[in-house]
């Protein structure tokens, strides 16, 4: 429902001038009501975790680290090489239908209370902002003055700040593609012998600087795709920041001592003034909607003056304001959630059965058997990979499962280094009198400190025995 006519029923960006020629420039008001409250400690939360998670150390590797050039990874101390990349992409897979259930239920929460575009703008930048420039009248009479020198010094040093808090954080997201201690070293050691980092840090700097000083909301409603997955995911049994409509039409001012014969919304606007990317929640689900529940505090605060109840703006679904039933659940998210239990389930084990040590043994191109009379014995020819996964070196050596087989190297290594593969060649040496097939099975352990790190098995060729 709306008020306006419908020439001017959500016709228009609401960041852009009624001639659409011009960006409009927002000012939202800012209420710290209950809401707020919340999402400022689970923001002060996750900014916490953001700076702290490069420095935190976890099995000797920072807790999380996304080293794209050396192809590592790490997450809460776990080292995943190239050889993991199915484990990777599990792992994104089941994030997204994460990311796709929570939508279908709860809308974009996710984007006003966890993203970091919205808890560095909203929590960091626009705070300082406001801090220097003081409120939203304040800032749009300052931006639409004469460039004074009290406007010089305020703009020259919010920016100046912008830029420092710029650069920080740039040092941070570099610490997650490098590590903090490859960071570190940039930092202390002189920039001739660090061209590359420093030139990075740089171009992260200047990036962080455009988007939360000029960019701002246009990254949740032009750049960033997930806002447009609303109109996909969402129906109207999703629990979304919405508008009573039934409540609160038809919409009508308060005057004391006058019987209102209206609903429960009297048009202040504050609701359009304190959202952060400029739209009327009155208006219906929006793709440029964030959830950040600025909307909610404010009509909550008219609503408590007016002595009416509160949440005429709240977290509710189309269904439950046209009907008054509450949330259910519906088929959907069934379908979802046994998807991400299965992706769940599936995940939990590759990463439970996942080994330290990754074995790969092949017989060597071109070969069969070798008899050795002498020895009353076959052998074959085998080459192994060993990948390191850890996040140390490991001394192994190689034991059959059968104590009666016998490995013979011709290439041997007994150290595979931190991050690294060793190559061995080496003859598996069998009894005849034990082959009873021309195939037979043969299983090996990898020992390394003592404790079995891998077991991988081949097949052994041999002639039959007469």
């Amino acid at each position: 429902m709306s008020s306006q006519s419908p020439s001017h029923f959500r016709d228009q960006i609401s960041t852009l001038t009624d001639d659409g020629q011009r960006r409009k420039w927002l000012y939202p008001k800012v209420i710290k009501g209950k809401l707020y409250q919340y999402r400022s400690v689970v923001s002060y939360f996750f900014l916490t975790l953001l700076f702290a998670a490069p420095f935190i150390k976890l099995n000797g590797e920072q807790l999380v680290l996304l080293n794209v050039l050396e192809r590592k990874f790490v997450f809460f101390g776990v080292i995943f090489w190239p050889q993991d990349f199915y484990l990777f992409v599990l792992a994104l897979l089941t994030f997204m239908v994460f990311i796709v259930l929570f939508t279908v239920v709860f809308g974009r929460v996710f984007c006003g209370w966890a993203c970091p575009q919205t808890i560095f703008l909203e929590m960091v930048f626009r705070k300082i902002e406001i801090w220097i420039e003081g409120d939203a009248n304040k800032r749009k009479k300052l931006d639409d003055g004469p460039l004074t020198s009290e406007k010089f010094f305020k703009k020259g040093w919010k920016h100046f700040l912008y830029l420092l808090i710029s650069f920080f954080i740039a040092n941070i997201f570099l610490s997650y593609l490098i590590s903090s201690d490859s960071l570190i070293k940039i930092i202390t050691e002189p920039v001739s012998q660090h061209w590359s980092g420093f030139i990075s840090i740089c171009v992260f700097t200047f990036v962080f600087y455009l988007v939360f000083s000029r960019m701002r909301e246009l990254v949740c409603t032009v750049v960033c795709p997930y806002g447009r997955l609303q109109g996909v995911l969402l129906d109207n049994q999703s629990i979304i920041v919405a508008y009573d409509y039934e409540r609160g039409e038809p919409r009508e001012k308060r005057v004391k001592g006058v019987e209102n014969a209206g609903g429960d919304c009297i048009d202040c606007k504050l609701c359009v003034q304190v959202c952060p990317t400029g739209i009327d929640i009155r208006n219906g689900t929006q793709m440029e909607c964030v959830n950040c529940t600025a909307c909610i505090d404010a009509c909550d605060m008219v609503m408590e003056k007016i002595d009416r109840p509160t949440r005429l703006v709240g977290f509710k679904s189309e269904d439950e304001i046209k009907t008054k039933q509450p949330f259910k659940l519906n088929k959907r998210v069934y379908g979802y959630a046994a998807v991400l239990a299965l992706l769940i389930g599936v995940l939990s084990y590759l990463l439970i059965t996942r080994t330290a040590v990754k074995t790969t043994i092949l017989r060597a191109s071109g070969t069969l058997y070798q008899m050795r009379d002498k020895e009353k014995a076959v052998s074959n020819l085998f080459n192994a990979e060993l990948i390191n996964k850890t996040s140390k070196s490991l001394k192994f050596k190689i034991v059959p499962d059968d104590p009666e087989v016998k490995i013979q190297y011709i290439q041997k290594q007994d150290t595979i280094a931190y991050g690294g593969v060793a190559k061995l060649t080496f003859f598996v040496i069998m009894p005849q009198r034990k082959l009873k097939t021309y195939k037979s099975d043969i299983g090996f352990k990898l020992v390394s400190d003592g404790k079995v790190v891998d077991t991988f098995e081949t097949t052994f060729i041999a002639p039959l025995n007469d």
